[in-house]
């Protein structure tokens, strides 16, 4: 029998629905999710970013005291600094919050997200809020208190501004009031269709000793999270490095820590405590007088838990979970932990009973309208007692009345068909455009989810004992790799065809035409089309070969085209599309892929930024040596050097007199531990008369700078400038720097993006020349962002002036003064 079906998608306040995968728990982890099961209590910790959070108390808090536990992250980390790849802004915020999920995942706890937008560092909750919109973000944070109602409140930072970071400072006072506005009718009343209003019962501060500064007292309350898990075989401190060693982007891997372990907190607003953070909360059943009879039966349940046969407890669960149904829904907090522990219970239910299911397609993507094939297969390990009854999928149900043998697999293919009126897939905060504060997000029920769902999903609906659950899997495509093994990736619906362009700034410093290439693919087979290509006002475009041709899904053409500047063009975007069969198609697609977390893709408008410079070159053959990761060299690749990538093996053998400059990318003394086996090489280079540029490294405790860089001493501070406008002084006007080839003027510092400079240099050897003075408001004035030493006769440069972030961002002034730090002159 087939009938027509429709599911609707309940949000389950941040909670998991769709699992890519069928998860498989041991005993151990049964165990413990039976004791979470017999815990009623939450508690939500809030900061700015990815890698804010205290995972060792997290940990503590989800998996010893087994309370909900949540991390809400005000944003996904989008203008941090890269460590494992070249990716920045959105892409980089993507694979951030893929390191938090990872995190999650190791230590329990939940994770969330307002729409604010990480737009780089900030100095001052003041200049945070003009760019976030205030109101908008804090109307999020009282929609994830009203929706995770949590007993307990913590957050990572103070108001007064000892977390340093302004985004820090403000994810305290955003907590803070957002603390009072989610008990409030009058606040935010729309939000109060989809939840009620939430009282907590109080907010701390977990204060903390590092960075050089210590906000811990012995008269704060104190807990000791260093606790040992032999369930889990870690300590907490154990399960915080492995949580926090996921956030590899940020290079954050750390230490495991055994032994006692004192957390402080400072107590901000609500009910006071003395003792314990929970004081006064009542986390068993009996806080619910209707769910009482609840506890006994776990308790039981937990005793007789046999490790060897989990399934022995299939029926006490089961029982449990009729009582849970039975719960009346009156009470919102009765109806709140109704349907958090029913969906538990469910959980510990399957796996109890060793239910496996799993549905894959054979193709890891779609487009709309087209006929997929599904296969859907179901194991029962631990018990014969379960029957499929029906299996829903796309719109269709279909009766299927299996009964299933213990441990055989069973295996159902249906073929079905998307429709035609489907979305493609791509990360819902990256749907829509958005501005440099926050992101856009048009439906307010996917505000704070960590990711999306599933494409698309399958509902098995199966029958334990005579007891009916639905159970959803996402679809997803599996493979085999022979070296990593089985692998999962997400099922994509995307467009018949994506084209994608070579660089996303295209930069012309003379009236020369340059070619270019797009790369059209096909998503679908039989692919006929043209490619076409608006550009601005003063562009001539010439396609060569417009025309394509794709048989089979996946094929791909790279179309060239001629892109020539005219008299009096301007600057502007370029767009490219294919038409096929009277429809545009306008998308790129850009993939993310690293072992730690899993792989992530995005669709976004093909277009690129075309760029007209006045710019006057000398030398050209100049060398690079690889950071952590940048696109510099794409950057100076368009405007005509020669570059070469200098390897360890051809830094050790090559001769560097042939290039008249050698540039290191960003964090290249951080990341590249065999640089001071180099220096003196380097530093020869220098004084027979080479340009060593080096760009920005960090010190501090995370990465300290132990290797001597320069030929003169100085140090890498924190010193930065976050104003984009901030003005800049010329404090040598003179300077070859700002005169050869190029003359640098303030025109020059228009339109910078995202800083000026970041991580200055300070404490600077009297050989050390400086030309700019810059400062934020209400700061001193700092010289550090660019310094330059004359040595024999070539010229030494450590810059922290953000060149990474502005010359792929196509703004002619950051080229122009690189392009002058490239031609110092030799000294004579």
């Amino acid at each position: 029998m087939i009938k027509q079906f429709t599911f609707v998608l309940a949000l389950f306040l941040g909670h998991h629905l769709i699992a890519q995968t069928s998860p498989e728990l041991n005993s151990a982890e049964i165990l413990l999710g039976m004791k979470k099961l017999n815990t009623v209590g939450s508690v939500l910790y809030i900061a700015a970013h990815p890698d804010d959070e205290n995972t060792r108390l997290l940990g503590y808090l989800a998996k010893e005291k087994n309370f909900r536990t949540g991390y809400l992250s005000l944003t996904r980390g989008d203008g941090g600094q890269n460590l494992i790849g070249k990716e920045q802004g959105e892409a980089l915020g993507l694979i951030r919050t893929q390191e938090l999920l990872a995190a999650r995942r190791t230590d329990g706890a939940e994770q969330f997200f307002t729409r604010a937008n990480d737009f780089g560092f900030s100095k001052n909750p003041e200049e945070t809020f003009t760019i976030w919109n205030k109101d908008s973000i804090l109307k999020d944070v009282v929609l994830a208190i009203r929706r995770f109602k949590p007993d307990v409140i913590i957050c990572r930072f103070p108001t007064t501004g000892e977390g340093g970071h302004g985004h820090h400072t403000a994810s305290a006072i955003l907590a803070m009031e957002a603390f009072d506005l989610a008990a409030d009718p009058t606040k935010f009343p729309e939000q109060l269709k989809e939840v009620e209003v939430w009282k907590t019962k109080r907010i701390f501060w977990n204060t903390f000793n590092f960075g050089g500064t210590n906000t811990t007292s012995e008269d704060q309350l104190k807990l000791d999270v260093g606790t040992y898990n032999p369930l889990l075989g870690l300590s907490y401190g154990e399960v915080a490095s492995n949580s926090r060693s996921m956030h590899k982007s940020q290079g954050f891997g750390s230490a495991k820590q055994r032994g006692e372990s004192i957390e402080y907190f400072k107590f901000l607003k609500g009910e006071p405590a003395e003792k314990d953070v929970f004081e006064g909360v009542n986390t068993s059943w009996k806080r619910l007088p209707a769910a009482a009879e609840i506890e006994p039966l776990l308790n039981t349940c937990i005793s007789n838990f046999n490790p060897q046969h989990p399934e022995f407890s299939l029926p006490a669960l089961e029982s449990i979970y009729a009582k849970l149904k039975q719960l009346d829904e009156k009470d919102p907090d009765v109806r709140y932990w109704k349907k958090l522990k029913l969906a538990a219970c469910q959980d510990l239910i399957l796996q109890c009973a060793g239910l496996w299911m799993e549905s894959t397609v054979t193709d890891y993507s779609a487009v709309p309208g087209s006929e997929i094939s599904i296969s859907n297969q179901i194991l029962a390990r631990n018990t014969g007692n379960v029957k499929l009854k029906t299996l829903s999928l796309i719109g269709l149900t279909y009766s299927t009345d299996l009964q299933l043998s213990k441990n055989k697999l069973e295996t159902l293919d249906r073929k079905q068909t998307l429709p035609k009126t489907n979305a493609y897939s791509t990360p819902y905060w990256l749907a829509e455009p958005h501005t440099i504060g926050m992101y856009t997000v048009n439906n307010p029920a996917l505000i704070g989810t960590p990711e999306n769902q599933a494409a698309k999903s399958v509902i098995y609906h199966i029958s334990i004992d005579g007891m009916d659950f639905d159970v959803e899997r996402g679809l997803v495509f599996k493979s085999t790799d022979p070296v990593k093994g089985e692998v999962y990736h997400p099922f994509e619906i995307l467009p018949p065809v994506t084209i994608n362009i070579t660089d996303q700034v295209f930069v012309f410093s003379a009236m020369t035409p340059k070619e270019i290439s797009f790369t059209v693919k096909a998503n679908q087979p039989k692919v006929k089309g043209t490619v076409k290509v608006a550009v601005p006002a003063g562009w001539k475009i010439e396609i060569k070969n417009p025309e394509v041709n794709l048989e089979k899904k996946g094929d791909e053409q790279i179309v060239k085209a001629v892109l020539t500047p005219e008299k009096n063009g301007k600057d502007g975007q370029l767009h490219a599309s294919v038409l096929v069969d009277g429809s545009e198609y306008t998308k790129s697609i850009t993939r993310i892929e690293y072992d730690h977390i899993p792989y992530q893709f995005f669709l976004t408008n093909a277009e690129a930024k075309i760029v007209f410079l006045d710019l006057k070159k000398t030398k050209n053959k100049i060398a690079y040596i690889p950071g952590a990761g940048d696109n510099v060299v794409a950057c100076l690749t368009q405007i005509g050097y020669d570059v070469t990538i200098l390897t360890d093996e051809l830094l050790a053998k090559e001769d560097l007199s042939v290039y008249s400059s050698i540039v290191t990318g960003v964090r290249a003394y951080n990341t590249n531990d065999r640089m001071p086996i180099y220096y003196d090489k380097l530093m020869n280079y220098v004084q027979q008369g080479g340009n060593l540029i080096v760009q920005y490294n960090t010190n501090n405790r995370i990465a300290p700078m132990e290797t001597k860089i320069g030929p003169y001493p100085f140090t890498i501070s924190r010193d930065r400038v976050t104003d984009d406008n901030a003005k800049v002084e010329f404090t040598d006007p003179k300077h070859p720097v700002l005169n050869t080839p190029n003359v640098i003027t303030q025109k020059d510092f228009e339109g910078w993006v995202q800083e000026r400079g970041i991580y200055f240099a300070t404490e600077m050897d009297p050989h050390y020349e400086t030309v700019f003075s810059m400062q934020d408001p209400n700061e001193k004035p700092s010289k550090g962002s660019l310094i330059i030493a004359k040595h024999g006769k070539g010229n030494f440069v450590y810059t922290g002036l953000v060149f990474f972030r502005e010359l792929p961002a196509g703004i002619p002034g950051a080229y122009r003064l690189f392009v002058n730090l490239l031609s110092l002159p030799q000294n004579r």
